[in-house]
């Protein structure tokens, strides 16, 4: 049996391509998720996974997922689903009709205007209701995959990951916080009594791999990644620059992390380090920068069924890509070269 750790980056309705990953691994029983460090839409993505596995299984872990990204898809109008599927059929094409659709322009022009405290205690992120139906018993749970989701702290500025019985739904919520658009997410700090204010955890950690360094858990850390490190095309509209803005930031904290392990990769590669005096992670990707390129702010917001399905079905057939050419690698090597990412 194959030991690994999974990273979920955050990125709206992108997790759906996540959830098309741990579709493919959980019907792979030679392969077992030992834990989990999850953000925003990967801490949703990790937290019904742990939920269903506890309640049944693989099985139940799947059925769990497609029930909470079914919910997800359902927040539309389906009348405006109706007129986006017969807008056109590429996803490039969706992605471009969505961003210019009546929809999008009235959300993104409410996030630019208004803070989202100027509607008092009437405005709720829509995914609350999803979060609260998940049975928070099983997803603390000690058996199953280890569970750490990211959080940051709006005072502080400082990450918090939340573990084990720490972690419920106003955790998740408080990971897929996004500041322009949903009120700061409070928790009591059950050890001081103190009420801490939550902000989306991409900012500090998309996700945090700290936790996976534990001695207990195995070297293989396979980050799925959702927002892509590199886009050719140069944003010149607004919309686009400030979501090419957002990419670089939530993955600035994924990248600083990676380049320490490179770093102390070099020292016990070179001697400067003795073997065994700290932890030398294998680090994999699960990703389709390809197809995160053709996406664009709108399709992160607005979660559409149809563009969410193909985000599943591209998720899975990267797993199944990776496994394919690099089984016989984990717990063995490492299959992203650290020095050239970041030559």
């Amino acid at each position: 049996m194959l030991k690994i750790n999974l990273a979920l980056q955050g990125g709206g309705a992108h997790g759906a391509f996540t959830w098309g990953v741990l579709d493919r691994v959980l019907q792979d029983d030679g392969i077992e998720i030992a834990a989990i460090t999850a953000t925003s839409a990967g801490a949703l993505n990790a937290a019904a996974l742990k939920a269903g596995f506890k309640a049944c299984g693989r099985d139940g872990a799947r059925a769990a997922l497609d029930d909470v990204w079914g919910q997800v898809g359902a927040i539309n109008d389906p009348r405006f689903q109706d007129w986006l599927t017969a807008a056109g059929t590429g996803t490039a094409f969706l992605a471009k009709a969505l961003e210019y659709s009546p929809a999008f322009a009235i959300f993104d022009m409410t996030s630019r205007m208004l803070s989202p405290y100027a509607y008092g205690p009437f405005l709720r992120n829509p995914l609350e209701k999803i979060v609260r139906s998940l049975d928070f018993a099983d997803v603390c749970a000690t058996s199953g995959p280890e569970l750490h989701i990211c959080a940051t702290n709006v005072r502080s500025g400082k990450i918090r990951v939340f573990s084990g019985t720490e972690i419920g739904p106003e955790a998740i919520m408080a990971s897929a916080c996004l500041p322009t658009m949903f009120q700061a997410v409070e928790i009591e700090d059950p050890k001081t009594g103190s009420v801490e204010a939550y902000w989306d955890g991409g900012f500090t950690g998309n996700p945090a791999l700290g936790p996976l360094l534990a001695p207990h858990l195995p070297d293989d850390i396979v980050i799925v990644k959702i927002n892509p490190m590199y886009r050719e095309a140069l944003p010149y509209d607004l919309q686009s620059i400030h979501n090419r803005i957002n990419e670089i930031s939530f993955n600035s904290s994924l990248l600083r992390e990676l380049r320490a392990f490179g770093f102390v990769h070099d020292l016990l590669e070179s001697g400067a380090l003795q073997r065994g005096t700290m932890k030398d992670p294998l680090i994999h990707f699960i990703a389709d920068d390809d197809l995160m390129n053709t996406l664009n702010v709108a399709t992160k917001t607005i979660a559409t069924p149809i563009i969410l399905a193909r985000l599943k079905a591209a998720g899975a057939a990267a797993a199944d890509a990776f496994l394919a050419a690099n089984r016989s690698d984990l717990g063995r090597r490492g299959t992203v070269d650290l020095a050239e990412l970041f030559s």
